[in-house]
């Protein structure tokens, strides 16, 4: 019997696996946690069966298109419409532009198949398997299996061993998992980071296709139950700390077989309805809580956002307020004139917004993404119903129901403690589905299928059983969280709030509580969500188990992002959109489908608009007014070179002091004891910085082929940054970057180093996941010259690059440019830690680089050890270049004046 439980849980276990693997591949090379990879499986399916229904291909054919070209491609189109955005957006936008499309994608696919009249499918739809039809059984070792389990085990160890050997022996897989390493570093070594996040998504994709069409004779064509399979399989992942693919698909057999084990051996647990089927949601809270503890930011998944700028700072305070003011007159009108339906519509939309507001408070303000605000909804709901059956005072049952509300924000809020980003969101909504499944099925709890009968709330003079009067009440209690949110933003526990969010490590050390704050927020947030729970089953007359589902809140947090989570005036927004856009689809006879690909439609606008409808409606006003203005005149920042000047009349920020900027255009002195004719490699007035910030004002270096060039200054003089524009890290807003007369200031960074331009950054530029030898063929095709040249890198071939010592580490850096040498090399604070007799190694290489004509800009603080090898120096002071010239022109006053900013 055992071996039966075993072997038909490594088959389910195998579609975890699968699916996991994608998730983690796509995730560790791209940092974008796909919460649609589940529909991305579902939408595969879906091509499977009308592959094989409708146009009556074979099994095997259709899987091939279904889960080998239509996935991959499918992969391919989200990168480029949506997936390269959202890389660099912040975590919140990421989890809700995914969620959306979780929505958007399988209502997509089935609207296509119903507007092409193809077979109809729904959730009781089941496809054939990609084996023969119908399945054919078989008894080994005395267990029964069929061909459909046995393809399904055999295809995922396939698939495992197919990508393990891609990832390891190929060149494309070494690129992969350096960009996943260190991406920054990938692209400074040539390594097109997008395409390989592309690849990525392709090979993600179609893994999760895999799996959906395994899993299709099971699940059948329910796109609910390819989300609830996206969980189980986030299990493994999470046990594979989304990095380690091999980790992740032991795990996913692991859960298979955990799961099947605990179902025909745990008779006892029948009495708690749902705890056997909810093990892969336990075991997803157990390992997001004891495997993947913060080690970074821990204040919330949304920290990495910046706060948008208040583009109505300038605006009077009553011209911010009319258009909310002229909106909640409207409502009033509207309310008390308007047809008694659809003034119902418009109070269950206002109850949506009141649970919205919570999203304010614990993401908008607090920074941490919270997917349980339906389970804190529907424990106030049932509690409060059960209280008033039991014969308490409705209002003291509803009172009861906020409090229980907010004591499961406690509970919520103890991960927050320990955890942050997406593994807190990971969390929350495994509480939250371990709350759907287990605690709200108790039938003393929920009353079984009947649930809870509530009455309507008395006011004395009316009751809430008039839809006017709880728009009335409804707005009145959401202006008293306004009022709540405005004080506690303003309030020194706001303050508080904020700085734990934005640097928790400086918060501590000022004496502030990370944990309270953090529970004060769940708290709150649990409360408001819980108090609009009772409202919803004050106005739906009772409440029941399934009122309030679990994924109810994956989709709240999407529709209040959507229009702006910083606010309320997003929340009230967020509800009322949410119910009138069904409505009026409705009203107009069109599918119920166009509604949900809209919503996935504003998951896209969030890769390029992270923070919302809001914010956007105003920055689109900010800039009608902003062209509307006069230009600054030409001289309104004292400028010295035509670079500097240009960037004064775009609007830059003020230029340094005027004897720095002078220095822009001071003499450059003749070359002198190193490279002979016209310069490689020139940084022509360069002009960048970083947002609003700009650093390098009117920087001009020129590096001749076999010259060192030293570039010295003190900390914050902006040497780094030169580095960055050069190697194309860091894009300019002025000037120009020749190589060889080549104008290559519009090439990305890997573009650079393919055409010969190679940074070694500050720190350690290896690959520290890497083996030595995998960090060497990042370059080059042959590491045996390096191995010859330098024995103790051959000694250490495959050790990882990050246990390596410093100075070891440095070596592998410019080890591969001795066998392949740039055209330019531009090493930044190379000597940095190292000991003296690394640093004679380090020498030497550069001496050997210079000998065989490779061009040299060397940033280094230590200026003694920089003289000795340079050729020419450069001094910079506030972001400009304040003199260049000959080695032997350096005076002690000038070094001196490059150091400490004196004459």
């Amino acid at each position: 019997m055992i071996l039966q439980y075993v072997l038909s849980g490594l088959v389910t276990g195998a579609v975890f696996a699968i699916m996991g693997s994608g998730l983690t591949l796509s995730y560790a090379a791209t940092g974008v946690f796909n919460f649609a990879h589940g529909a991305v499986g579902f939408l595969a399916a879906l091509v499977f069966y009308e592959l094989t229904a409708a146009a009556g291909l074979p099994a095997w054919l259709s899987a091939v298109v279904a889960a080998g070209l239509f996935a991959p491609a499918l992969g391919y189109l989200l990168h480029r419409a949506m997936f390269r955005g959202l890389a660099q957006a912040g975590e919140t936008a990421q989890i809700v532009a995914t969620i959306g499309l979780t929505i958007a994608l399988p209502a997509l696919g089935l609207l296509a198949v119903e507007l092409a009249g193809l077979p109809a499918t729904d959730a009781t739809s089941l496809p054939r398997g990609v084996g023969p039809h119908p399945a054919v059984s078989f008894d080994p070792l005395g267990v029964r299996l069929d061909t459909d389990q046995f393809l399904t085990f055999a295809f995922s160890a396939v698939a495992a061993a197919g990508l393990w050997a891609f990832l390891r022996h190929t060149p494309y897989g070494l690129r992969m998992r350096a960009s996943v390493d260190r991406r920054r570093l990938a692209t400074l070594r040539g390594i097109d980071a997008d395409a390989t996040s592309a690849l990525a998504w392709m090979l993600g994709s179609g893994l999760a296709g895999l799996a959906g069409v395994l899993a299709a004779p099971v699940l059948g064509l329910d796109a609910t139950a390819y989300t609830v399979l996206l969980f189980a399989s986030a299990t493994a992942a999470v046990f594979g700390r989304l990095r380690s693919i091999p980790w992740t698909f032991a795990a996913g057999l692991a859960l298979g077989v955990v799961q099947n084990l605990v179902a025909g051996y745990t008779d006892f647990l029948e009495e708690v309805t749902g705890l056997r089927t909810a093990v892969p949601v336990i075991l997803l809270f157990a390992g997001l809580l004891l495997l993947n503890r913060s080690r970074e930011r821990v204040a919330g998944s949304a920290a990495e956002d910046v706060p948008p700028p208040d583009h109505l700072a300038g605006v009077p305070a009553w011209r911010r307020r009319l258009p909310w003011a002229a909106g909640l007159a409207a409502l009033a009108v509207f309310a008390l004139l308007g047809p008694e339906y659809y003034v119902g519509v418009a109070a269950q939309g206002l109850v949506l917004a009141l649970i919205f507001c919570s999203s304010v408070v614990v993401t908008g303000i607090g920074g941490m993404v919270n997917l349980a605000q339906a389970a804190f909804a529907a424990m106030a709901a049932l509690t409060c119903g059960w209280a008033f059956a039991s014969g308490l005072p409705f209002v003291v049952a509803i009172l009861l129901g906020v409090a229980a509300a907010g004591a499961v924000g406690l509970v919520v809020a103890l991960p927050a403690l320990r955890l942050g980003g997406r593994v807190l969101t990971l969390a929350t909504l495994a509480l939250a589905l371990l709350a759907d499944q287990v605690l709200f099925q108790v039938d003393a709890f929920s009353n079984g299928t009947i649930g809870w009968a509530l009455p309507a709330l008395g006011l004395g003079f009316a009751d809430t059983s008039d839809p006017r009067v709880r728009v009335a009440v409804l707005l009145a209690l959401i202006g008293l969280v306004a009022l709540l949110v405005r004080n506690l933003e303003r309030s020194a526990s706001g303050r508080a709030v904020l700085a734990v969010r934005s640097a928790p490590a400086a918060a501590v050390t000022s004496g502030l509580s990370a944990p309270r704050a953090k529970i004060v927020l769940f708290v709150l947030a649990s409360a408001i969500a819980g108090l609009g729970g009772v409202l919803f089953a004050i106005s739906k007359g009772s409440v029941t188990a399934t009122d309030l589902p679990a994924f109810a809140g994956f989709v709240w947090l999407a529709v209040v992002v959507l229009q702006g989570v910083r606010r309320i005036g997003g929340a009230v927004l967020g509800g009322l959109v949410a119910v009138a856009v069904p409505e009026l689809l409705a009203t107009w006879d069109v599918s119920a489908h166009v509604g949900s690909i809209l919503f996935g439609a504003g998951g896209m606008v969030l890769a390029r608009h992270p923070d919302g409808v809001l914010t956007q409606l105003a920055e689109a006003r900010h800039r009608r007014r902003a062209r509307r203005l006069p230009a600054a005149p030409s001289g309104a920042f004292p400028t010295a070179s035509s670079a500097a000047s240009s960037a004064a009349s775009s609007g830059t920020p003020s230029a340094p002091p005027a004897e720095v900027v002078a220095g822009v255009v001071a003499r450059r002195a003749a070359a002198g004891g190193g490279g002979s004719g016209g310069p490689l490699f020139v940084l022509e007035d360069v002009v960048a910085g970083y947002a609003d910030c700009t650093v390098l004002h009117g920087v001009r270096l020129e590096v001749r082929p076999g010259e060192v060039v030293a570039l010295l200054g003190a900390n914050g003089a902006g040497k780094s940054t030169a580095c960055a524009v050069a190697a194309g890290d860091l894009p300019v807003t002025g000037g120009r970057i020749l190589l060889d007369g080549v104008d290559v200031t519009a090439w990305p960074a890997h573009r650079r180093a393919r055409a010969g331009v190679l940074l070694a950054p500050e720190g350690r530029g290896v690959f520290p996941g890497l083996t030595v030898e995998e960090n060497l063929r990042t370059w080059l095709d042959d590491p045996e010259p390096v191995y010859r040249r330098l024995p103790q890198l051959a000694a250490r071939r495959t050790v990882a690059a990050g246990a390596l010592s410093g100075g070891e580490q440095q070596l592998l850096t410019l080890a591969p440019a001795l066998v392949r040498p740039p055209r330019v090399l531009i090493a930044d604070e190379p000597l940095l830690g190292l000991a003296p007799l690394v640093v004679r190694q380090v020498f030497d290489v550069f001496a050997e680089l210079r000998d065989r004509g490779v061009a040299l800009l060397l940033v280094e603080e230590k200026a003694t050890e920089a003289l000795a090898v340079a050729d020419r120096v450069a001094f910079m002071r506030l972001g400009a270049v304040t003199w260049t010239g000959p080695r032997s022109e350096v005076e002690g006053d000038r070094l001196t004046a490059a150091y400490l900013g004196v004459r």
